[in-house]
């Protein structure tokens, strides 16, 4: 089982042909709300490939509530430690997402700073009975530790996402077992640029001697780079042509916990993730992105559709 500790959010998405500068107003193409969040993201898309995913989080007790819940609810993914909070709104996510399928990003976190320790010893039997706990950054860091301490005591494998960037103590950071930012989370984090490949492994190194035991940092259309103490290893990307990378990371990571959770080897569980994350970015939004465990099974013959 994977157990999921992060946010939900209701994001509100415009397509238009670039994202405006500071002061600028372009027009938009079209509008779309589409339930997100990135611990949201990564239960669905572990569900959507066949895991059992159990969800803990908090959504505002507004209209958004109900769509946000059942969005995960239909994916599979088990709520019953997803509480409605009074008097406060749902977290959102307000996405501009420009031709190339870039984006940028704007977080009210909302009812995801709900998430607290209380919130935690309530579903701690949950994390008890997991297999994966995975976490990222838009619930409190406080929380976040707490989660990561009382996973390791009862020995689960952890898997963090430090999205968005923020730093983090060498206590959370020694009782994760792999860590999985993107470059620019990797540079906040390191404190070590990571212009080049070199710069990436120095900044990865960093973070090795911070007592991180795995770190994946992945490196959108270039693929990612794995790195433990002993050796580090390049995987290419899979060409495919990209509309909206939104959730590609949240598609990435789904899919790895899907794959470790099953035993496999980190490479198998690696390239798993990459065929995921490939075939979310040629689609829009961010759950109805993620592909369906039957979907990337087909993988070799549904690349070959891909015209570039």
């Amino acid at each position: 089982m994977i157990t999921v500790i992060g946010s939900i959010n209701m994001d509100l998405v415009i397509h238009t042909e670039r994202i405006p500068r500071p002061g600028e107003t372009v027009l938009g193409n079209d509008f779309r709300q589409i339930p997100g969040g990135k611990g949201a993201n990564q239960a669905s898309a572990a569900a959507k490939l066949g895991a059992n995913v159990k969800m803990i989080g908090c959504v505002g007790d507004d209209a958004f509530a109900s769509t946000l819940i059942n969005s995960l609810n239909t994916y599979g993914v088990n709520t019953d430690h997803v509480s409605i909070v009074p008097d406060i709104a749902s977290g959102v996510a307000v996405i501009t997402v420009e031709q190339s399928g870039n984006n940028s990003i704007v977080i009210a976190p909302g009812a995801n700073y709900c998430v607290t320790d209380e919130k935690l010893k309530e579903a701690e039997d949950t994390i008890r009975n997991s297999d994966v706990i995975m976490l990222q950054l838009e619930i409190p860091v406080e929380t976040v530790k707490s989660a990561v301490l009382m996973a390791k005591a009862a020995g689960k494998k952890v898997i963090l996402n430090p999205a968005p960037a923020a730093k983090l103590d060498g206590e959370i950071l020694k009782n994760v077992d792999i860590l999985t930012p993107n470059e620019t989370e990797l540079e906040v984090l390191s404190g070590h640029s990571t212009d080049t490949i070199e710069d990436i492994r120095a900044a990865g190194q960093i973070m090795l001697n911070k007592g991180v035991k795995e770190l994946i940092v992945t490196l959108g259309s270039r693929g990612c780079l794995y790195m433990n103490n002993q050796m580090s290893k390049k995987f290419d990307a899979y060409k495919v042509k990209a509309v909206d990378t939104t959730a590609a990371g949240d598609a990435f990571n789904g899919a790895l916990a899907v794959y470790l959770s099953e035993g496999k080897t980190i490479d198998e569980a690696i390239d798993f993730a990459m065929k995921v994350g490939a075939m979310s970015v040629t689609r829009h939004g961010a759950q109805p992105s993620l592909p369906l465990l039957s979907e990337v099974l087909d993988f070799e013959n549904w690349l070959k559709t891909q015209s570039l």
